[in-house]
């Protein structure tokens, strides 16, 4: 299974990443882990749109989402290629939800494109992966996801303040993508339910016993080094900051 890092800017996209965005493919299959505003050009890096499979949203936010828009776009009226319908695999609403940001709210909306699949909890087989996913705590229905292939996992937090579900979903992962949008002191008055600090990612990868840990969603206001040093005092293995186009093997 190998990871790239196409976005990993927290709540809208930085001067140096789009926002949130990760590739994960196995056995000839792609798919995103989310797909933000402005993560499709960067995603073309690394795969051509023809050669995507499947986008993976965890939650409605644009900085999540709304570049499925721009897909809808690239995929409906590329001169050169015929697609078929996308699987989408969204929490409820998704189909009306990116219809109505799109301006066709009218039947048949984006389903022409996209197929639309809801969430549900626990385990779900996509392609080569068998993703398990959680609810979040976040103000808005947010799925954590947890992907297996072949003996490998990869964790994957959304947007998520504490919670146990986290800790569940990565469970002696190899990697764990986890966000890290808050600072201690600066947004301690913030609602709990919201984000985590550095410190509080570095606590639930070491509760879950994660092999390593990759901080992300992190705002263009953020001192990443700030996040960096909170995760390093809760978590004993390896721990950075994710940068777009950064790679994994797993």
């Amino acid at each position: 299974m190998r990871v790239t890092v196409i976005g990993c800017s927290g709540s809208f996209p930085g001067p140096g990443s789009p926002a949130s965005c990760y590739l994960v493919e196995a056995d000839g299959f792609a798919m995103a882990l989310d797909l933000g505003n402005g993560s499709l050009g960067a995603l073309q890096r690394h795969r051509p749109i023809a050669g995507l499979d499947a986008v993976l949203v965890s939650h409605l936010h644009p900085d999540h989402c709304m570049d499925l828009l721009s897909l809808y776009v690239a995929r409906t009226y590329d001169p050169f290629h015929s697609y078929g319908r996308m699987p989408v695999h969204a929490p409820s609403g998704a189909a009306t939800h990116l219809a109505h940001a799109y301006g066709r709210a009218e039947e048949p909306g984006l389903v022409g494109c996209f197929d639309f699949l809801t969430w549900t909890p626990g385990a779900h087989r996509i392609g080569p992966f068998t993703v398990t996913v959680a609810r979040a705590a976040h103000p808005v229905e947010t799925w954590a996801m947890r992907v297996e292939h072949e003996g490998r996992v990869l964790a994957y937090s959304a947007d998520t303040g504490p919670c146990e579900a986290l800790v569940e979903v990565a469970a002696d992962a190899d990697l764990a993508l986890f966000e890290s949008s808050f600072e201690e002191g600066r947004d301690d008055a913030a609602p709990a339910d919201l984000h985590l600090t550095g410190r509080q990612a570095g606590e639930h990868a070491s509760r879950a016993g994660v092999r390593r840990l990759v901080l992300t969603h992190l705002p263009p206001w953020n001192d990443p080094d700030t996040s960096l040093a909170a995760a390093g005092s809760a978590f004993d293995g390896p721990v950075e900051l994710a940068r777009p186009g950064a790679t994994y093997d797993l």
